[in-house]
């Protein structure tokens, strides 16, 4: 009996949680690891390029079934937070990143490569939601504004700094492939060990197993805004698997230039520019946002078709700086113009339905860049990738200038 009495009124020891600005810092920082791990194989594909003497199209494969693991997941997992909690989510996530980062350090074939693309995909599809809703919901009450524009920072500058880290190490170290998955799964494996002490910021509800049907929604009130918007958006994400999944086969087949920096180096600065611009534009109207963005994305394709035709390298380097800036104003255009005109509960869709036809285009375009590269060579197929994006991105200008503000 008194044992029972012990049992009762001993209180259950509780789980000591970090505070909510240390889980704010910590979160933000996984958020970008999830990206910084996302980014990173950009220059390392000549590597295996070189070490397993694949063809072009099995690269440009390899970085293309990445966008179409996370296209899948994105509409299953996307909300499936709002039901479990984020921090089973953020774990899982986190703990998923980990085991695709040990299958890259372990891989020894285009297959394993490929397998090891499509957890990450999967992982960052599950991050994406959780991560971004527990940044905003963990921030400072004094710093509310800056939990959102964490979300939206962190993708790009996630991006540019796994194409640099990685470059660096591909330009100094003698088994770079190795060096950068071991660093990345240690940081992998802390960010997960970071978040199982995180406070949950959602309350769990029934509902979890009927969130798995994918929801892709586009309410009334915005479709024709949704529509107009939807070429820039596809122009961006076709520009992104340019300098991401493409840029380091033409600088080895085009400019002769086997530096894997220096690939690196142009996604930095196309990514930089894009959070940069994100970040210093909160003050410009969306549509207006919306139109420079295009804009930008169209000269910096152009830029990009030019630096083939003409050989020159220089042209590439501007073509990164303007088509990132065109990334960082038009997305950042199109969700402070979207987001604002829908009710809560609809923005979950809408955000998957703006994510669908992003990587739909990511992928697609990497996969048909890399079947066409073996049949017309690497200089027509860049050229003419360019020449599509900046037709694309040209629609999104008329597009968006047709639509009132």
């Amino acid at each position: 009996m008194t044992a029972v009495l012990d049992r009762v009124t001993t209180p259950v020891a509780r789980r000591p949680y970090l505070s909510r600005t240390v889980g704010f810092a910590g979160m933000s920082a996984a958020m970008v690891a999830i990206l910084v791990a996302a980014g990173a194989p950009t220059p390392l594909l000549p590597i295996y390029q070189a070490q397993w003497a694949l063809p072009p199209s099995m690269l440009t494969l390899a970085f293309g079934v990445y966008a179409f693991a996370l296209l899948a997941a994105i509409p299953v997992i996307g909300s499936l937070s709002d039901y479990v909690g984020r921090r089973p989510l953020m774990i899982g996530s986190l703990a998923l990143d980990l085991v695709a980062m040990l299958v890259f350090l372990s891989s020894t074939s285009i297959g394993w490569l490929i397998a090891a693309r499509v957890v990450q995909g999967v992982a960052t599809a599950a991050a994406s939601s959780s991560l971004s809703a527990a940044v905003v919901e963990l921030a400072p009450e004094r710093h509310k504004k800056l939990g959102a524009q964490m979300t939206s920072m962190a993708p790009l500058a996630g991006l540019g700094i796994g194409a640099l880290f990685s470059g660096v190490v591909a330009q100094y170290a003698s088994d770079a492939a190795f060096a950068v998955w071991l660093v990345l799964a240690a940081v992998m494996a802390l960010g997960t060990a970071f978040a199982a002490f995180t406070p949950e910021t959602a309350t769990p509800k029934p509902g979890a197993l009927a969130s798995l049907i994918p929801r892709v929604s586009v309410p009334a009130q915005v479709r024709r805004l949704f529509s107009s918007a939807m070429p820039g958006v596809v122009a961006s994400f076709m520009l992104m698997a340019l300098y991401l999944g493409l840029v380091p086969v033409v600088l080895r087949a085009v400019f002769h230039v086997s530096s894997p920096l220096v690939g690196a180096l142009a996604a930095f600065v196309m990514f930089t520019a894009g959070a940069a611009v994100s970040a210093t534009t909160s003050s410009v109207r969306p549509h207006r946002l919306r139109l420079v963005g295009a804009s930008g994305l169209a000269i910096g394709a152009i830029l990009f078709a030019g630096a083939i035709g003409a050989h020159a390298l220089p042209l590439l380097w501007a073509g990164a700086l303007v088509g990132g800036a065109g990334i960082g104003a038009g997305f950042a255009g199109t969700t402070r113009g979207l987001v604002p005109e829908v009710a809560q509960h609809q923005r979950a869709g809408l955000f998957t339905a703006i994510y669908l036809v992003g990587y739909l285009a990511m992928g697609v375009s990497a996969v048909v860049a890399g079947l066409v590269i073996g049949a017309v060579g690497a200089a027509s197929m860049a050229a003419g990738f360019g020449a599509v994006t900046a037709i694309v991105a040209l629609v999104g200008v008329l597009a968006t200038a047709g639509v009132k503000r």
